[in-house]
């Protein structure tokens, strides 16, 4: 993961306002998906990932002083990388890496600050947007999560498979009216995953200076 360490720090990423740097060091959970199917995370600073044909998730809750966040900014890199699929196809919809952003009810968000991803996924007032690496579709196409209840989660496409390091900045606000229509609630978690198992390849990839404001 040196390689990928010295990529991302050496791209900056502009932040404007109130700001909270996100750490990988602490606090980042693995979920696996499959009992046999795992990645391989170097949690520190920045978040390494290698995935060779699996799939997992590396999550953290986040505490009311990010609740309110309207927007974020990251650094990712992928240096293998898996072969462009179609995310809205279940069981077929393999990407390098994805940043999720959780959100509930901010009249919920004081009960759910304890719980673990399996009860939010569970929750039907959750609403996940997935921004991904990897794919084939247009840059900004929001695209209905196969996976879970109908209306919870979406994707949206960002970069399609292929290698490279990237700045990403983008609205959350914004993004939520259009995927869900409304206000989003409060932000009580981040995710992390890559997905490499219908295809049978391999994700060398990194994400960091993710910044929440």
């Amino acid at each position: 993961m040196r390689t990928l360490t010295t990529a991302i720090l050496a791209l900056t990423v502009a932040s404007a306002g109130h700001a909270a740097n996100i750490s990988f060091a602490n606090g980042w959970q693995e979920q696996r998906l499959s009992l046999f199917s795992s990645n391989d995370y170097a949690f520190g600073q920045n978040l390494g990932l290698v995935s060779d044909g699996s799939v997992s998730i590396a999550w953290t809750r986040l505490g009311p002083a990010n609740w309110d966040t309207d927007g974020a900014s990251w650094t990712w890199t992928v240096e293998q990388s898996v072969p462009p699929t179609d995310l809205s196809r279940k069981g077929g919809d393999d990407r390098n890496i994805s940043l999720y952003f959780v959100f509930v009810p901010e009249s919920m968000a004081p009960s759910l600050e304890g719980a673990n991803i399996r009860a939010l996924l569970g929750n039907e007032a959750v609403r996940i947007i997935q921004y991904a690496y990897g794919g084939n579709h247009a840059r900004g196409q929001v695209i209905p999560s196969p996976y879970g209840p109908d209306g919870q989660g979406v994707t949206i496409a960002l970069r399609q498979a292929g290698t490279g390091s990237y700045n990403e900045n983008v609205d959350l606000a914004a993004d939520y009216a259009r995927a869900f229509g409304g206000e989003k609630g409060a932000l009580i978690g981040l995710a992390v995953s890559g997905d490499s198992d219908d295809t049978d390849s391999m994700i060398r990839a990194a994400l960091g200076n993710l910044t929440l404001r």
